[in-house]
Formats: C-alpha cells, structure tokens, sequence
C-alpha cells in the first residue's frame, strides 16, 4: 500500500478546492476525528484543546459532535480552563496542526507538556501539534500523541525525523478529496505496490548472466568486512556474478562465509563486463580510492555511490561535476553527516529540513538520492520524492549501509530503473529488519549481515505475489 504525502503548501491548494463543497471540509473533518475519538477514549470525560486557528475549529466540531455522544467533554484553550481533578479519558489535540513555524511557548507550551505527561491517549488533529508539519522537527515542545489523524492525505512530517516519536499510529480522513490528491501529488510512501509493474517472477528458461554481474569496489585495509557485506547482500537478492575488489592487499583470497563472492583486485573488476558498481563500502579516501571511483563516474554503467565515495565527492569539485554529467543512472545513499558534506552545510542544518536536503543533492549531483535516518527520504531524479517507512532504530549499527548499497547494486543488476532500485531496496531493507524485531530477535542487537536471509524471503515473496 503506497499512499500520497503533501507539503503544507500543497494542501492549502487543495482545502481551497474543496471550500465550497457541502458539509464543509472542517466539518468532515471533525466527524472522522470525533470517530476515531469514540473508538480509543477509555472513558467518558474529554478534553479537547483548541487553537486559535483552523485546527482549532476542527477540534470544536470534534467537541460538539463527541458532546453529542454523551461524551463529558471539556474545551480548553489555555491552562486556567483545565480541570485539575479530572481524570481524563481522552485528550484531543487542536492546538497547531500543520503550517506551524515558530516554536511553542507561554500558555500553548504549558498545555502541551500536561497533555503530554497524562496517561489517556492523545488523539492529534492532522499533526501533534509543535512538530513541523514539512520537516517533522519538533518546535520547542511538542505533542506526545498516541494516535493522530490527518486530513486529506499524509505530511512528511508525521514520517520523518521527530514526528514518528511524537505522533503514535496515524490515519488518514480524504475528506472526498482523494482522486485530485492522488492526481497533484507528488510524494508517495515507499512500498512494493508502488513499482508492482515492474516485479516479476524468473521465467524457466533463465541463466545466471540473466540476473546481471555486480562490481563492489572498497574493502580498504580494515575494512574489509564492508565489501565482503555488500557483496554477500548482493547475492541475497539475485545478483548472478558478484566481484569484489579489495583494496587491501592483505585481503582473503575468498569469503568464508559465502564462497560464491569472487574477490579480485580493484582493477579486475573494473574490467570485468559488468552491469552494475557499487563504490565506497570500506573505500576509504586514498588518492587509489578517488582514482576508483573516478573511473565508475566516467562509465557508463549505473553506480552505486556509498560512504567515502560520498566522502570523496564532496571534497572534489572535479568528481561532482563527473556524477552531474551522468547519464547512466546513479544512487546516492548519504546519512546525514555525509549528506551536509555534500551540500556544504552542518549536520543539524541537514536534519532541520531533510526533504528539502534530499531534492537538492538529487538535483545538483543529478542522481537518484536516498538520505538515510528516521523516514529515510528517496528522491527521484525527476524530482518525484517517497518517505519510507519500514524500519526501526535497531538498524543505527555498524554495516547496515553496506547492506543496502548491495541491496540497489543487484537490483541495478538484473534491470531495475535506478529510481525503482532505490525505491524497492530502502524498503526491502528496513523491511528485513523489521522482520527481524517481529521474530523477537530485535530491534535491539540486529548486526547487519542477520537482514540477508529476510530479505531474501521477502524479495521472492514480492515476486511471487507479482505474478
């Protein structure tokens, strides 16, 4: 299930499309959130908490309509109007919802920090009010909830950076607006479904030069392991032929554990007759490195740039220029960190507007870019942008990257597009994991080689369902 994702901007166009429709938006608004309300209250005295602007007057129908209910409900605009001897139970956030960008303070902050340390839930309205709506960051202090329900279609927001932590399990009300949503739209969440065209089962008659060859280029002196993971990611999801050229010249003459790796020189592979690179796994940033992965930007074959590839192009005018001049497909898979290199800015800077990152390392390096963290943000080269959302904090550990990266090279490999490459293995990934921490063996503790075998049962579970 793939569902569409608008900015603010954006959905203000679209509440004006629908204002002159009968009953109103607020109104429609306020009956499915006065639902949802009826069905999580666990009990029968309510507080609903109003704002000054619309989401304020949606909370107002909530309020009257739950009043209707025979809900004992409270309306609160400030602290001074909240009961102190009321145990609630249920709270209704319209404080804010979307379009807030100032951080809260005096009587709003106050009655988000109560709301936030009572034990009843917290339905939001469109977004727990405090976290930007386009960004996710939290302004100030925000909302704990533990449901939200949005209104028209999902915001970045509630999906990247703070908004998951502080906006529980979210619904969406269309409010009759879906077919113009689904038409303007142009962000999407990541699933399967969303490139289900694409997906299909090997036919009979099919070889391994069929499922494509894949060169990794990396495994620098203690490093290794890095290569050797994507590498053996790679095979995981279909990969044919897999070469590894290491840097190290210590490296083993093979893998222990996944004998079918074939590990070479650097540049035996590079000569090989390839479908596919992945640089920067363990690359390092050697003067042989920056040769390396100046020799995959001037070829012609899709690349995967990961890690200190990413290190290495931000600090070569030269070398960005050669990815911009691209035009096989290329994947970017910077975090945060490696992102603000490449964009010349802070870390912080980076996390404080993440979509806003993505498109523009997509558009100057003109690659197909995943920013990495909490909703991971792929854009497309074309401009078209997805949140993911599998995934869990478990997967901030060592190697994870270098799975990934050996995730889209095969999937380059066998002839995927570089934007459904992308797309299909940032969530194949966290989906693996998220496999894992359902299995009760995470999320705590899952090191990065552990995702190979879901993925793999996913990845053919995919093409089966294809079919």
């Amino acid at each position: 299930m793939t569902e569409p994702i608008c900015l603010t901007e954006e959905i203000r166009r679209l509440e004006h499309a629908g204002a002159d429709t009968s009953p109103s938006l607020m109104e429609r608004a306020g009956a499915a959130a006065a639902d949802l309300a009826t069905a999580i209250a666990q009990g029968k005295d309510v507080l609903v908490l109003a704002g000054p602007g619309n989401n304020g007057g949606d909370a107002r129908v909530v309020a009257r309509l739950l009043a209707e209910r025979f809900f004992r409900v409270t309306l609160a605009t400030g602290p001074a109007e909240v009961p102190g001897d009321r145990r609630w139970g249920l709270i209704v956030d319209g404080l804010f919802g979307i379009g807030l960008a100032r951080p809260v303070g005096g009587e709003f902050a106050a009655l988000i920090e109560f709301a936030s340390a009572q034990t009843c839930p917290v339905l939001a309205l469109d977004i727990a009010s405090g976290i930007d709506s386009d960004t996710g960051r939290a302004l100030g202090t925000a909302i704990r909830a533990t449901h939200t329900i949005t209104f028209i279609a999902l915001k970045p927001g509630l999906l990247t950076l703070d908004g998951p932590d502080h906006c529980g399990a979210v619904s969406v009300a269309g409010l009759g607006l879906e077919p113009i949503v689904a038409r303007e739209a142009r962000g999407w969440t990541l699933g399967p479904a969303l490139f289900s065209s694409a997906l299909r089962p090997r036919r009979r008659n099919f070889h391994k030069g069929d499922a494509g060859s894949v060169g990794i280029l990396g495994g620098a002196a203690g490093m290794t392991g890095a290569a050797l993971l994507a590498g053996r990611a790679a095979l995981s999801v279909g990969a044919g032929l897999v070469y590894a050229g290491l840097l190290d010249p210590k490296a083993p003459s093979v893998d222990a554990q996944a004998a079918e790796l074939m590990l070479r020189h650097p540049d035996d592979v590079l000569g090989r007759d390839l479908d596919a690179i992945v640089v920067g796994p363990g690359l390092g940033q050697s003067e042989r490195a920056e040769t390396l992965v100046a020799a995959a930007l001037a070829s012609d074959l899709p690349c995967v740039m990961d890690a200190d590839a990413l290190n290495l192009i931000a600090e070569s005018a030269d070398l960005r220029h050669a990815c911009a001049r691209r035009s096989a497909d290329t994947l970017l898979t910077p975090h945060p960190g490696e992102a603000g290199r490449l964009l010349a800015l802070a870390t912080p800077d980076v996390q404080a507007d993440r979509l806003h990152a993505a498109r523009a390392l997509a558009g100057n390096l003109n690659a197909h870019t995943v920013l990495k963290g909490n909703g991971s943000i792929v854009v497309a080269r074309d401009g078209h942008w997805f949140i993911n959302t599998s995934g869990h904090p478990g997967m901030a550990s060592a190697g994870m990257g270098d799975v990934l990266s050996g995730f889209l090279g095969a999937l380059l490999a066998q002839g995927f597009t570089g934007e459904a490459a992308l797309a299909l293995g940032v969530h194949l990934h966290g989906a693996a994991a998220d496999a894992l921490a359902d299995a009760g063996d995470g999320p705590v503790g899952i090191r990065a080689s552990e995702l190979l075998a879901p993925a793999r049962r996913l990845w053919n579970g995919w093409l089966r369902g294809a079919a």
